[in-house]
């Protein structure tokens, strides 16, 4: 018998650069912020925790992250003492994948409630050039001579010739060089992608828990200093510190639950993870792979989706994954975020939490704090930035570098229940 699988409760703490705050601070914060949205006191009825983080080690932690974090949450009676926290890394889907983790245990009926958290701090006030060299190793570290002749031979098709700069991570250089593959083959503009990041800056601006919160135009986008061309600093994701958590539940368990809880739970219709390759310049990536097994799965089209998030870890990825997701034809994604398709009123919000680039990239809580805005979307509680009558909603969320595309990806699919 099919085991539906809900989101009873989410929560993402304010994204921005939290020198002061700790790991275990952030990790409590996310968990009790999701526990009251789910109405809960304390979490001791969760079955399992499944928790991302990517560069803890960074700071001193090189294992057992989840389970140090929760060691304060645990004495206090707060989450159960012999519940299993299982740690996940998947690059900056980490999030997603402790999502499909605890989605798939409460799906084998191994679990009732389930929960997933990401916690992450990037911003190191002391040595961010040290941090920032952090980024490559979501890249192959052991034959790095791989995809540096790849993206050298890339550079020659695009006329960029591909140099590493400590400025900047080496993720940045290889979305440029995607960027400038699509404009050549298909007349994409720098303009198109300005476009895309002001209307980012804009939804962000109303967020109260995003990094970035001001407007910008799409003049003042590409005025800003280039990171990697055609790139510029607006149109790229910022270093920063949060953490997000959602709680996930059965269709038994909900039942038990006050009218209210059930009112606001969310179902999870579809769930796909892909892997990456380094895949033929005009080949789709994995995202398109992982949108069509999660459409199937959930039983609908893309002509059905009301909102959306996606990872614009720089703004040409919303143009580029419109056309993944199928929401515009492959080719096409420029024009139509600069048509205002992807605006708020338009017709596919895209990003109403001002994405990566506004809202923030704290890697191991990204794809959670997706699913923490969609889930305000679905239960019509996203205030200046909701959807009217959102019905069904997707995420994208990629994470590591093979070549061309993410080494791992997830496209998730939700309806308002």
């Amino acid at each position: 018998m099919a085991r539906n699988v809900y989101v009873v409760g989410a929560f993402t703490t304010q994204f921005r650069r939290w020198p002061d705050k700790s790991f275990k601070e952030l990790t409590r914060e996310a968990f009790l912020g999701a526990l009251k949205d789910a109405g809960m006191a304390s979490g001791n009825e969760i079955d399992a925790a499944w928790f991302g983080n990517c560069l803890m080690h960074y700071w001193g932690q090189a294992g057992a992250r989840g389970n140090i974090c929760f060691i304060p949450l645990v004495r206090e009676g707060l989450f159960p003492e012999r519940a299993p926290i299982i740690n996940v890394e998947g690059g900056c889907a980490t999030g997603s994948l402790a999502l499909a983790g605890a989605y798939k245990e409460i799906k084998a009926g191994d679990a009732e409630l389930t929960l997933a958290l990401g916690v992450e701090k990037l911003f190191d006030p002391h040595n961010q050039p040290a941090m920032l060299a952090e980024f490559v190793r979501g890249m192959d570290m052991f034959d790095p001579h791989e995809w540096i002749e790849h993206y050298s031979e890339v550079g020659r098709e695009v006329n960029k010739p591909f140099v590493q700069s400590p400025d900047r991570t080496v993720p940045m250089d290889t979305y440029a060089m995607q960027a400038r593959l699509h404009m050549k083959r298909y007349g994409t503009t720098v303009e198109q992608i300005a476009f895309g990041a002001a209307k980012n800056h804009c939804n962000g601006a109303l967020n109260e828990n995003a990094q970035y919160r001001f407007e910008m135009t799409p003049a003042q986008v590409l005025a800003d200093r280039t990171i990697s061309d055609p790139l510029t600093r607006s149109m790229c994701a910022p270093i920063g510190d949060g953490a997000a958590a959602v709680l996930l539940c059965s269709e038994d368990y909900l039942r038990r639950q006050p009218a209210e809880v059930q009112r606001r739970a969310v179902l999870i219709r579809g769930i796909a993870v892909t892997g990456g390759k380094y895949r033929a310049y005009d080949e789709p990536s994995l995202t398109r792979t992982a949108a069509e097994r999660a459409y199937r799965m959930a039983g609908i089209g893309p002509s059905e989706i009301d909102v959306a998030e996606v990872h614009d870890a720089t703004s040409f990825c919303e143009i580029y994954q419109c056309e993944m997701l199928r929401l515009c034809a492959d080719g096409e994604g420029g024009e139509f975020v600069a048509s205002g398709a992807t605006r708020l009123g338009g017709t596919v919000p895209i990003n109403t939490s001002g994405g990566l680039v506004s809202k923030g990239h704290p890697i191991g809580a990204t794809g959670l704090s997706m699913c923490f805005e969609l889930t305000r979307q679905l239960r019509g509680e996203a205030g200046q930035r909701q959807v009217e009558d959102a019905r069904i909603a997707v995420q994208e969320n990629g994470g590591g570098v093979i070549g061309l595309e993410e080494a791992l990806a997830a496209v998730i699919v939700y309806e308002r229940s």
